[in-house]
């Protein structure tokens, strides 16, 4: 592809990720689909110039504000290549061409707010604070009281692109030789800092060359997301259940810890995601792993199951705060349609039904890709109100060699302090002799 049709394609991306009511890495692996004929290389330029693009969002459309111009499609992607990339008015004419496959001509006011931008820094003095750190007025707030001094640090981290880390699938080989494979094709792979299984790629690349991914012996993973996995801390021969799996990457962290020994469920409302999850499972090898659709959080199979298990996963959903680092969008694609508290509400029901499965002496795994106080810790402070019967097991005794954790007891991680995404869990155990029921719901 031209470079002029690579900035055509990110514009028809551009459209569809802000009318399409799907994530952007959804629309944009959907579209390449579409057109098998793009090749990595362009792919790649198209998908990491979009991806910056998103990490500006806020800049670019105060400066098209600054200069009485509306944040169109066009409009912004013209600011970007002048303020980031800082093209030049004369490139920017022959890119915007007419040509076949090329963008449209530049029309006057295009060319004249090209021109009226150059020289210009991205971040500008006049800029408010909570629009050069691109965080959204629904959640500048809750951060603010979450980080303190440190909301800006915390907030910079999540505009840098994010690694690429894998995890190792032992069942089928080891992460010595899956680092080997990395490093035999080129690729700077080193171990990661405190994941077991995990790999991390200091690079940009297809992921269609790497080693290992079709064939099941490794899979993407966020470092923080192998963490939590860990947390689960299930024995070969448990009985386990993921309550909130979606397509399943904690679910094959967990399988594999267990040897393909005992027995773990993969839950969730959405039948795609599961069908998705089943096929990974068997692609990794995995003969202890099902798959079990339902029908909200009180399905009758959580009180057919009730305390038959020896640990459970919530994986809640959330508002993704964590995840800004790696899907941009999301912090524009806000729960407000939802609202945190209304979030937080699902959450708690999600957690008490998901309790119901833990048997006495098991335990309960609360987890969020959040950042927000609001749905991790006070989350679980309202829990363990309402249920006794569980405690809280300190991080300390779980997993001793995860140290650093912004929070004593739980396992709280960011990527300004851990490099990983924002994650948050807490272990939860319930009393090995069965208490009086705490009201939970059929």
């Amino acid at each position: 592809m031209t470079p002029a049709a690579q900035l055509q394609a990110i514009l028809e991306l551009m459209s569809e990720i802000d009318t399409v009511a799907r994530p952007a890495d959804a629309i944009v692996s959907a579209w390449f689909r579409a057109r098998r004929q793009i090749g990595d290389a362009d792919r790649g330029e198209i998908i990491a110039t979009l991806q910056e693009l998103l990490r500006h969002q806020a800049r670019l459309g105060w400066w098209l504000e600054r200069h009485g111009r509306k944040d169109t499609h066009r409009n912004r992607l013209l600011a970007f290549l002048a303020l980031v990339e800082r093209r030049k008015p004369d490139q920017l004419k022959r890119l915007f061409s007419g040509a076949k496959y090329a963008p449209s001509i530049l029309t006057e006011a295009e060319a004249t707010l090209v021109v009226k931008l150059q020289g210009s820094p991205v971040d500008h003095p006049a800029m408010p604070d909570d629009v050069r750190l691109e965080c959204p007025d629904w959640a500048a707030g809750a951060l603010r009281r979450r980080f303190g001094a440190d909301f800006e640090t915390e907030m910079a981290a999540m505009l840098t692109p994010p690694p690429l880390d894998l995890r190792v699938n032992t069942l089928k080989t080891t992460r010595e030789q899956s680092l080997q494979a990395l490093r035999g094709i080129g690729l700077p792979a080193e171990l990661s800092a405190v994941a077991p299984f995990g790999i991390r790629v200091s690079a940009r690349l297809s992921l269609a060359h790497l080693p290992g991914l079709k064939t099941g012996e490794i899979e993407i993973q966020d470092e923080g997301s192998q963490l939590v996995a860990l947390l689960v801390d299930a024995k070969p021969g448990d009985r386990v259940v993921d309550f909130c799996a979606g397509a399943g990457g904690k679910t094959l962290a967990i399988a594999a810890q267990m040897r393909n020994k005992g027995r773990i469920i993969a839950c969730d409302v959405n039948e795609g995601r599961l069908k998705r999850c089943a096929e990974r499972a068997r692609r990794a090898g995995l003969q202890n792993a099902e798959t079990r659709l339902l029908t909200s959080e009180t399905d009758r199979w959580v009180k057919r199951h009730k305390a038959g298990f020896d640990r459970v996963l919530v994986d809640a959903p959330c508002s993704g705060t964590g995840t800004w680092r790696r899907n941009p969008d999301a912090r524009w694609r806000s729960p407000q349609e939802q609202g945190v508290d209304n979030l937080a509400a699902l959450q708690g029901r999600i957690l008490a039904s998901a309790a119901r499965l833990v048997k006495p002496g098991g335990r309960l795994v609360y987890a969020t890709c959040s950042l927000l106080s609001e749905e991790n810790e006070e989350r679980v402070a309202a829990f363990l109100a309402a249920h006794p019967e569980f405690s809280v097991v300190p991080l300390a005794e779980v997993a001793p060699q995860l140290t650093g954790s912004a929070h004593p007891d739980y396992l709280s991680l960011t990527p300004a302090r851990h490099d990983t995404d924002g994650f948050f869990a807490a272990v939860l155990q319930r009393a090995a002799v069965a208490q009086a029921p705490s009201g939970d719901a059929a």
